[in-house]
């Protein structure tokens, strides 16, 4: 074959040409696909193709945004008062703090948005396509033109393409034509020519999504020579939207913006009235104070902290998608959770059978061959037991999955409790190629919440048309008039099909999944009605899926977190008890106990119906979609935060009313995903509960930060004004309090934005997401540790003036002690920031290396502050002798004694 590129064929009306004509065109097979090597040298021609995000602003957009902002109008007029004071240096220097405060801005920004790029990056997006007549699952972006493309329920479109196969095929394509409801897809031709994509029923397009049937496609453009990537629909919500907690953080920064400008317009005046000082110096004072407590920072600081926990998330298999989903995480306090592959292994295996008035074991666990049947002690050969034999070929072709096995691994592709009916088939021997081979595959309808059985049609060798079904027994019992039994076929009578029903409640309580199977020949022309009947029901198979080793114990984290778990299951009621008792769900957090709710038991509720009804349970068993979202709205209306897991298509409205929507990375469909705000991608409920824990320790940082940031603001406010009041000379030079704002406030909070755990995070009930980030509480300890450490500042000053005068060199060095003083006085208040009750000296001491990091350059800087000549010129500082060292390192480790002292009371009250 010759290579075909992109451009080659992106004008040809794919719509208008007929199966036969694409395929000429692409130069490829409907059958087998393109062979491996072909694809890898369309693929070397073309290069992979994936549709660019745009949105990220570039570098040089950062850095320009950085110089418009209202901290460096303020530090602008400080400069400009600088040199009409005529202090060139003091104005030089001002002006180089407005380049650094510039840089270390960028960084932040720019160090978030990479973040977030690199999240984005990390969704692989998994086309399933046939090479050379084997199905590979390959990353989209290596698709070529002319590939041929299975598409299924629940799956995403990962390129433009020519429809050449449909059963029942539908697609959501509201992304790219704004069509709310399911498109059905053809293969005929179109007539017309310039038809809308709208219109294109017999096409394909990226970015749609598969929401019935199954099909196959041939690729006919890609990435960005798609029609979704043609009209630039990817757009990075992240970098655009502003979070929650970033909009509380912006209305908390100008409401104190404010009280600072007013504070600081204060001191001016009081200074300039009372002698302090002159005017202008008063006015550069005022205007370093206004720098220093103006939290400008907080913006950026906080993307930056969310951004690199989802980073540190996404590597505990917990991949958010939407930032606002972090902050969210820590206020849960209800997690919806389904079964199957999240509480369990998902390696369902067949255990029973039930055949007529015999119960038939099966022995093996997962997807391993090794197993036999027995009946009691007996051992059975699949091959001479006719009943046994038709129910394996039933679950066999009735069946949309495929195991493959190699000498490492055995790959399962599809839905485990078929491939668990596949593996048992062949642990009796048969061979599933030579079976589908002997009755080939007519027609199918799938799987669906609504019909509850999936059909297939097919033709035996003797012309024969036959339609297997399976399904909920209690479906497949009420259309079924007759049974297949030791004897032959014989009417299905209501005695005997309360034998089934018990016989499905007797392994259900053995908490197995129990599917139903029949059969029934059809007429050679037949239609839908004849499906819907008249089967010839065959027997119960049971299935057991181990629950997961961590699950209980991750359930019992939720418990001591305050966290509710409910179960939600497609599973018999029966299965459902049981293993809710296992996971000890089926009590509430008082240990109370509660309700396992049958679906039916839920038709009809109203508002106060619905209320009770959640209040009560712990698990609820064959719910519908419509009962998903209702159960998550009745919870809300309890003021409930609620995450919800899902995998299925039918999940995906659920997942959108849920607070926190939840898809598995591992059998999650692409509309799930979509609609879902975190991915979890080991499908683990574990993972769930330490992405809640992450989720509350993010939080929990940013509240340190604020803490650290500004009670240390306030206390330089305090400083300036306390001396003031007391008719002191200023403690601090302008220079100087921006030193501090530089050094002492970036370098320390940012190590506080890091910190990595917090004991205690899953041991306190969920927070309020309504409650303000500045609450009195906070308030009050933010203006008295702001208080201590200004009155340890000042009593450092206060000496220094007694010792050495109030005069020329003897105010330069009280005024480098108070300096000295309140810098590593916040340094240290830093260690206190940690924890509110908890105690700094515990082995957690040395757990943040990123904060003694911090510590360890700030001190260095500190003591080149007032060591080195430039530096001494600079921020009008004296070299200090040990006796002073005794001074500050006295008046710097009183705040954290005292503050401890404060805990210690607070820990015994």
């Amino acid at each position: 074959m010759v290579a075909v590129k992109p451009e080659d064929v992106r004008d040809v009306c794919w719509h208008a040409l007929s199966v036969a004509e694409t395929v000429a065109e692409l130069q490829t097979d409907a059958v087998c696909g393109l062979s491996p090597s072909e694809a890898d040298r369309r693929l070397a021609g073309a290069g992979p193709d994936t549709v660019s995000a745009t949105g990220a602003r570039s570098s040089l957009s950062l850095l320009f945004s950085q110089f418009a902002s209202f901290l460096v109008l303020l530090l602008s007029a400080a400069a400009v008062t600088a040199f009409v004071l005529g202090e060139t240096v003091e104005g030089v220097s001002i002006l180089a703090v407005i380049v650094l405060n510039a840089g270390i801005g960028f960084f932040t920004e720019w160090k978030a948005q990479q973040a977030l790029i690199s999240l984005q990056s990390q969704t692989v997006h998994v086309a399933a396509v046939i090479r050379d007549g084997r199905l590979l699952h390959v990353p989209a972006g290596q698709l070529v033109c002319g590939d041929l493309v299975m598409l299924e329920a629940g799956s995403g479109v990962p390129a433009d393409g020519r429809i050449i196969e449909s059963v029942r095929l539908q697609a959501v394509e509201a992304a790219l034509t704004g069509e709310s409801l399911p498109v059905s897809k053809t293969v005929a031709a179109l007539s017309e020519r310039d038809v809308l994509p709208a219109d294109r029923s017999n096409m394909a397009f990226l970015g749609t999504t598969i929401v019935d049937g199954r099909g196959r496609m041939l690729v006919t453009a890609r990435g960005v020579s798609s029609e979704y990537g043609r009209i630039g629909r990817l757009i990075d919500a992240a970098l655009h939207s502003r979070t929650p907690l970033e909009q509380k953080l912006a209305r908390l920064g100008q409401l104190l913006l404010v009280l600072v400008l007013c504070l600081c317009a204060v001191i001016v005046l009081a200074g300039s009235l009372r002698g302090t000082a002159d005017f202008w110096h008063m006015l550069e004072i005022g205007l370093s104070l206004a720098i220093a407590a103006v939290p400008e920072g907080l913006p950026a600081v906080t993307t930056m902290t969310l951004a690199l926990g989802m980073q540190r998330m996404a590597r505990m298999k917990s991949l958010v998608r939407r930032l606002p989903a972090v902050e969210t995480l820590g206020s849960v306090t209800v997690i919806c959770t389904d079964k199957t592959g999240t509480l369990t292994r998902n390696e369902m295996t067949v255990c029973a059978y039930v055949l007529d008035q015999r119960e038939v074991s099966v022995s093996g666990t997962g997807y391993e061959l090794a197993g036999e049947f027995r009946e009691g002690p007996a051992r059975l050969c699949a091959a001479d037991d006719e009943h046994l034999g038709l129910a394996l070929r039933i679950g066999l072709l009735c069946n949309d999955a495929r195991v493959e096995r190699s000498a490492s691994e055995v790959l399962v592709f599809g839905d485990p409790t078929e491939a668990a009916l596949t593996v048992v088939a062949e642990k009796a021997g048969l061979q599933p190629a030579c079976v589908l081979a002997a009755y080939p595959r007519l027609s199918e309808v799938p799987f669906s919440s609504v019909s509850r059985r999936m059909v297939t049609v097919h033709r035996t060798a003797d012309g024969q048309t036959l339609g297997f079904f399976k399904g909920s027994p209690g479906v497949l019992l009420s259309a079924s008039s007759a049974e297949f039994s030791a004897g032959g076929v014989r009417p299905l009578t209501v005695e005997q099909r309360r034998v089934w029903e018990a016989a499905n409640l007797r392994l259900a309580a053995r908490a197995l999944r129990v599917l139903g199977l029949a059969y029934r020949v059809l007429p050679e022309r037949y239609d839908e009605s004849d499906l819907q009947g008249d089967l010839i029901f065959a027997g119960l198979v049971g299935m057991s899926d181990p629950l997961r080793d961590e699950a209980k114990r991750a359930i019992e984290r939720c418990r001591e977190a305050g966290i509710r778990t409910v179960m939600i299951t497609g599973d018999q009621q029966s299965t459902a008890t049981e293993i809710a008792r296992q996971l000890g769900i089926d009590v509430d957090l008082q240990a109370r106990p509660l309700r396992i709710v049958h679906g039916r038991e839920l038709a009809g509720l109203d508002d106060s119906g619905w209320q009770r009804v959640v209040s009560e349970a712990a698990v609820f068993a064959r719910v519908s979609p419509e009962h998903k979202v209702q159960i998550v709205r009745a919870l809300q209306q309890q003021g409930h935060v609620v995450a919800m897991t899902g995998d299925g298509v039918n999940d995906a409205p659920a997942l959108k009313t849920a607070d926190i929507g939840i898809a598995m990375g591992i059998r999650g469909t692409a509309v799930a995903k979509e609609q879902a705000d975190m991915v979890i991608t080991d499908d683990d409920f574990s993972s769930i509960v330490g992405a809640v824990e992450q989720g509350r320790i993010i939080y929990d940082n940013i509240i340190r930060f604020l803490h650290y940031l500004l009670s240390c603001n306030f206390s330089e406010i305090l400083t300036i004004f306390l001396a003031m009041m007391l008719g002191w000379p200023l403690p601090l030079a302008a220079l100087q309090i921006l030193w501090l704002n530089l050094l002492t406030d970036i370098f320390p909070a940012f190590a506080l934005a890091l910190e990595p755990s917090s004991p205690d995070a899953m041991h306190r009930p969920p927070r309020d997401p309504r409650e303000p980030l500045l609450t009195l509480r906070f308030a009050g300890l933010i203006v008295w540790q702001g208080l201590l450490l200004a009155s340890v500042t000042l009593l450092a000053f206060g000496v220094g003036l007694r010792w050495y005068g109030a005069e020329s060199e003897g105010l330069r060095r009280s005024t480098t002690l108070a300096f000295m003083t309140l810098a590593l006085t916040q340094v240290l208040h830093a260690f206190s920031a940690r924890s509110q009750r908890r105690s700094i000296f515990t082995r957690r001491l040395f757990t943040n290396v990123w904060l003694w990091g911090a510590v360890t350059v700030c001190f260095v800087l500190q003591c080149a502050a007032v060591y080195l000549p430039l530096f001494q010129r600079v921020l009008q500082t004296v070299s200090l002798d040990p006796g002073d060292w005794l001074l500050i390192g006295f008046c710097s480790l009183l705040p954290v004694l005292l503050v401890e002292v404060r805990k210690l009371i607070g820990r015994a009250g």
